[in-house]
């Protein structure tokens, strides 16, 4: 599965581990492949949330 944090950074979470927290899934259970693919599509800006804020959203 998928994780997102609140800085909107992702992570590929095996399903039989404890979520860690600040961390909520974004993706359910699905094949590597298939999160993989979800994280190409929705990661589509690295930098941190508060640095995109601190930037004025550019």
């Amino acid at each position: 599965m998928v994780l997102v944090n609140s800085e909107k950074q992702y992570s590929l979470w095996p399903t039989f581990v404890d979520l860690p927290g600040g961390w909520e899934v974004a993706f359910g259970e699905a094949s590597r492949q298939d999160c993989l693919d979800y994280v190409e599509r929705t990661w589509t800006d690295m930098r941190p949330k508060s640095l995109v804020d601190a930037m004025g959203g550019n």
